[in-house]
């Protein structure tokens, strides 16, 4: 092992890194702003990086755009992770998950626009908040407590709600996210079966602060 891999990344390791990280946070930017099809030196112009830089690191714009959705679950998926650590009832881990994604929309409303605008497909994503939600709903009910009798179709039902709870939130500016993102959990877990007066509980205990963990993109 050489010193400099000893030591960490040498110089133009990083420099790569924040090339890269520059490009998939234009084209981040360019997708919640749902503009796909932009030409890949307006791209370079946004990252302020050079035209020749773009493909040291990506052979097209659209393996870029699919970098940049894919570190954008990532993200969503390592915060739910980390806030959710801990917690033994699988009800709790799902409603919490779904809240901390609902106060997403509003805290960090690109990486929301990002996941919003490639949503349906997203449903079906095994990374982010998809194959966590899964998850969490076979748990419970293997648990017994949620009476689920079609796991996918409940899924999709989580699914739509918190694809169109973030829409709704984007659109209507003047709501309560996080008395709007608390109500749709309630309403969800008590479908699922838990009683009323445990559901209101469980959503109204407090959360840990959403901080993004830090990664290339935003270091």
């Amino acid at each position: 092992m050489t010193a400099s891999n000893a030591s960490g990344p040498n110089r133009l390791e990083r420099r790569k890194a924040r090339t890269r990280a520059a490009l998939v946070s234009a084209a981040q930017s360019l997708l919640a702003e749902g503009n796909l099809n932009v030409p890949i030196l307006e791209i370079t112009q946004a990252a302020d990086v050079g035209m020749g830089s773009f493909y040291n690191h990506f052979q097209s714009r659209e393996e870029l755009f699919q970098a940049a959705v894919e570190e954008a679950l990532d993200r969503h998926g390592a915060l739910l992770d980390l806030l959710c650590e801990g917690i033994e009832d699988p009800a709790q881990v799902f409603a919490q998950s779904f809240r901390l994604t609902g106060r997403l929309h509003r805290r960090h409303p690109t990486l929301s626009k990002v996941l919003l605008n490639d949503g349906l497909r997203l449903t079906s994503s095994d990374r982010g908040l998809a194959p966590r939600a899964r998850r969490d709903l076979e748990a419970a009910a293997a648990a017994g407590r949620f009476d689920i009798r079609d796991p996918e179709l409940s899924m999709t039902i989580v699914a739509g709600a918190t694809l169109c709870l973030g829409r709704l939130l984007h659109d209507h500016p003047e709501r309560d996210d996080a008395e709007a993102t608390d109500q749709v959990a309630e309403d969800l877990l008590r479908m699922f079966g838990l009683p009323a007066d445990e559901a209101r509980e469980i959503c109204r205990r407090p959360l840990p602060a959403l901080d993004l963990p830090r990664t290339a993109s935003t270091a």
